[in-house]
Formats: C-alpha cells, sequence, structure tokens
C-alpha cells in the first residue's frame, strides 16, 4: 500500500511547539510519509532562528519558504502573504501531498490553506472554531475552516462553531489541544538546570511577561504595554522574565518598550526572543504566573497550575479555566489581578482548577483520523444547515 504524504506547515515557535509530538507520530507510522514546509519567523534572525529547534529534532525539512519583510506595518503582513501564496503554490505542487496539516490562525498559514485549496490538496485543520476577538487572527482562522476537510478542534464549544460555519459534524473532531498532551508526556525541566541553562537566579516571586500586538488596534498595544510595565515597575523582590512578541504589525514598537524597561531594570529583568517550547513550559510551570495576551496564558498555564493575568481583549472570545484572571490595561486594574495573583486563597485556588482543553489520548486521535479516514478526490463540500 502506498504510503499517504503527510504535509506538516510551521511558521512560529509556538506552532512548532505543539505540532511537534504529532510530527514525531507521523515519522514513525510506517503508514504515513512526512513532510515538512519551514516558514514565517522559523527563518528570521530577528525572531530567534527557530527553524533550529526543528533540525535538533532531526526533521527532515522538505521546503523552506522566506516571507518575511523588515517591516511591522499591515502593508508587510499583506505583502508577505501574497509572497507566501506564490511560494506555497509552487512548494505545495511539487510535493504532492495526500494531505496538508495546518495550525491556528496566522496569516502565512492562511497563504498555505488558500494554495493546497486551490490545488485540491484535503486540509487538516487544527485549533479551528476559537475565537480572538482583538486580533486580526479570528478571521483568518474562520476562513482556513471553510477551507478545510477536517477539524480538530479543542473544546465543544469550538466544535459546534465550526458546525455552525456549515462544516459536516462528521469531519469535525473534539480532541483536545496538543500544547496539553505534551505537557503530560514530557518532563519538565527543575529550577536549578533552568537558573544553569538560562544564566538566571529565581526570586521570591516570578513572573513570565509574554505580549503580543492587537492586530486589530496595534497602536493601542503600545499604550497598554506601558501600562502593564509601569504596573510591574512597582514590584519588588520580583525576577520578570520577557519574551519577544510575534512577528505581528506592531511588533517592532514592542520590542522597543521591553528593552527599554529592561535597561531601567537591569537587576530584576531578562528578555529572551525564543525560550523554545520545553524551556517555556518549565518556566511556566515554575513561574507564580503568565502576564499579558498569549494563548499560551490560556490553554497551556492552567494545566501547570500557574495563574494568568490575560490583559485586553487579543484573547477575548476563547474558552477559559476558572483561574484565569481578565484584566483591562490600566494600571489599576493590572495592580490589583498582581495582588490576587500573588494571594494565598488564589495560588490555592489553582491546584483544584479543571482546564476546558484537556483531554486524552489527542495526539493518537489526530493521527488515526489523519491515517485511516478516505480522503475525498472532489473537495466540493455541502453547507451543512442547522
Amino acid at each position: 500500500m502506498q504510503k499517504k504524504n503527510i504535509c506538516v506547515i510551521t511558521g512560529s515557535r509556538a506552532e512548532y511547539g505543539l505540532l511537534r509530538n504529532l510530527c514525531i507520530a507521523i515519522k514513525k507510522d510506517s503508514k504515513l510519509n512526512l513532510q515538512i514546509i519551514v516558514t514565517g519567523a522559523h527563518l528570521s534572525e530577528e525572531h530567534g532562528l527557530t527553524i533550529k529547534e526543528i533540525n535538533n529534532d532531526k526533521f527532515k525539512i522538505n521546503k523552506k519558504i522566506e516571507i518575511l519583510i523588515s517591516s511591522d506595518t499591515n502593508s508587510a503582513m499583506i505583502k508577505s502573504t501574497g509572497i507566501a501564496l506564490i511560494n506555497f503554490a509552487d512548494a505545495i505542487k511539487e510535493l504532492k501531498p495526500s494531505l496538508v496539516v495546518l495550525l491556528g490562525d496566522r496569516y502565512e498559514i492562511l497563504s498555505a490553506a488558500i494554495a493546497s485549496y486551490f490545488l485540491k490538496i484535503p486540509i487538516a485543520h487544527i485549533h479551528g472554531g476559537e475565537s480572538t476577538a482583538g486580533a486580526i487572527d479570528e478571521g483568518i482562522r474562520h476562513s482556513i475552516t471553510k477551507m478545510s476537510w477536517l477539524h480538530f478542534v479543542a473544546t465543544e464549544n469550538y466544535k459546534r462553531r465550526v458546525i455552525q460555519l456549515g462544516e459536516d459534524p462528521k469531519r469535525v473532531f473534539n480532541v483536545g489541544s496538543l500544547g496539553i498532551e505534551k505537557i503530560n508526556n514530557c518532563k519538565l525541566i527543575n529550577k536549578t538546570k533552568l537558573e544553569n541553562i538560562l544564566d538566571i537566579k529565581f526570586k521570591k516571586k516570578n513572573l513570565l511577561v509574554t505580549f503580543h500586538p492587537e492586530t486589530l488596534d496595534h497602536m493601542n498595544s503600545s499604550n497598554s504595554l506601558k501600562e502593564i510595565l509601569n504596573s510591574l515597575a512597582m514590584l519588588n523582590d520580583t525576577l520578570i522574565i520577557f519574551t519577544y512578541p510575534n512577528a505581528d504589525a506592531g511588533n517592532i514598537e514592542i520590542k522597543k518598550l521591553i528593552r527599554k524597561f529592561l535597561s531601567n531594570h537591569p537587576n530584576n529583568t531578562r528578555l529572551f526572543s525564543s525560550l523554545g517550547s520545553l524551556i517555556f513550559l518549565s518556566i511556566l510551570k515554575i513561574v507564580d504566573g503568565i502576564i499579558g495576551n498569549s494563548s499560551s496564558g490560556i490553554i497551556e498555564a492552567p494545566s501547570l497550575n500557574t495563574g494568568t493575568i490575560n490583559i485586553g481583549n487579543r484573547q477575548q472570545g476563547r474558552d477559559m479555566a476558572e483561574s484565569i484572571i481578565n484584566c483591562k490595561p490600566m494600571k489599576n486594574e493590572i495592580i490589583k489581578s498582581l495582588n490576587l495573583l500573588f494571594s494565598k486563597k488564589y495560588v490555592n485556588s489553582l491546584n483544584s482548577v479543571i482546564n476546558p482543553y484537556e483531554k486524552n489520548y489527542t495526539i493518537k486521535k489526530n493521527l488515526n483520523k489523519v491515517k485511516n479516514i478516505n480522503l475525498p478526490k472532489n473537495l466540493n463540500k455541502k453547507f451543512f444547515n442547522l
């Protein structure tokens, strides 16, 4: 029997962290042939050149697609999307995959979806049906859903939303989050070893700050970050670990503000362009909380019994565990949220939090559907009416 060519496309550090174990499972399966296309921030020195993580994992990279333009404007994002579309058309046509696997909602992934759809290659979309009111990802995600054949969603609410978009329930599967299964299946790095690896010293209190542009209003992102930084400046005996924002419009100004804050607070701050998935999760387990607007605070943090202060609108609309502290980007509100985060009652409550994204055998369920489902020769879909 001829193997199915399964083409996994990745453009960012966070996305690859979720896809890594699925790629390992595909590679090991005798009925499947793994193909990998690497694009986006993976190929950018400015964003940590995270293709190194993929190489370190000994995966064969079939194609590299350069798309980033050295600008963080909306116009640059449009141009990057166009460049990506042209190059994905050639790469996917050459590789002839049986199925393309896409995760999430970034603009380079939209380009991959369009190219695959036009070439009549079925798409398996992971993490569809979600809602992020403060990000351009919202429209991109639902567009990818409409071009996809298989849907692997993370919660029952997201399953209903994909069906609401007209997708056949027989092709929509609630499998939970790949990120949670990774946490449950990996051995995290302990505090002492992390201090040696990163050349840091954890303090009495420790915070992880991950803040990305709100792409529907990235000018407001700078003001929000200033409020966050002004609040963090009030803290004593606290190590504050920053990660760089993603490559969306507005990221350059965010990086400038973070670097300025570090220069003014050199004794209790550290900044990393990219930590890698295992180190990031290990830090997330150790710190008292994650602050910002990253999906990792919504999806992964509750399963690590770590608190989250979710600031602004970027993640508005996602399913959330009860541990998530939603906060307006205002200094007085952020300080109140920090006091709650460090409170004994809140810390004790983290041990009993139920994470809506957590399910068993997520990778196995994904793999079995990819391997065993009969893929169509004709991608015409009937709109499923509720």
